[in-house]
């Protein structure tokens, strides 16, 4: 069968079927509308593409994505120093900075431990995290480290490894709460997600830490 797609197209597709979340369908999709699109947006897309790869960098403290060594959270004298919460991915910091609630610092691993997939404590930013806490134990000890790995099995593990090797050298090690999301139904929530519920039920008047 003759292949009727020139090299640039071809070649544009397959960068985008390689992006996560985006199958061959929606690769050509954004090819053909690229095509299409005016010069200007296509050299837009190019140049943030470009800028992305040369001008963001992951701090040096946290690895968040960051314009300079340290982000802004790091270079903010603001945030609460003795509160630390472990994320899986940037975009984890994004979501919680979001609610307004969480005054204090992060620590971004850049996955979960998962040894089906060959991913152990030595590919993420474990070490760093651990070099971190002991750091802080000479000046301002960390009165609590938040887990808010993701709740899947990964997350999970992660979690659990995190909590054995830093207990006794925080103040305390908590894990975000988990259970039926706002506007859910009970028969639709999965079996894990129900246990985790009930196991984290209060009184009605209690409020939260």
């Amino acid at each position: 069968m003759t292949n009727l797609l020139i090299e640039p197209v071809e070649k544009l597709i397959e960068a985008f079927n390689r992006l996560p979340g985006i199958g061959p369908k929606t690769a050509q999709r954004l090819t053909y509308h690229l095509l299409r699109a005016p010069d200007a947006e296509a050299r837009a897309l190019a140049s943030a593409l470009v800028a992305v790869r040369e001008e963001v960098v992951f701090c040096d403290r946290c690895f968040n994505i960051s314009d300079r060594p340290l982000c802004p959270i790091c270079r903010d004298p603001g945030r609460d120093q003795a509160r630390l919460c472990v994320v899986e991915e940037p975009l984890d910091v994004l979501a919680l900075e979001r609610t307004g609630v969480f005054r204090g610092l992060y620590h971004v691993l850049h996955g979960a431990i998962s040894p089906i997939d060959g991913v152990g404590p030595d590919r993420l930013h474990i070490a760093e995290l651990f070099a971190r806490v002991d750091e802080a134990a000479l000046a301002t000890p960390f009165v609590e480290v938040i887990l808010a790995t993701n709740p899947t099995l990964e997350g999970e593990a992660t979690a659990m490894y995190l909590d054995e090797r830093l207990a006794g050298k925080v103040g305390s090690v908590t894990r975000i709460a988990r259970g039926i999301p706002v506007g859910g139904d009970l028969e639709y929530a999965d079996e894990v997600t129900l246990i985790r519920a009930l196991q984290g039920r209060r009184a009605l008047g209690e409020r939260p830490a």
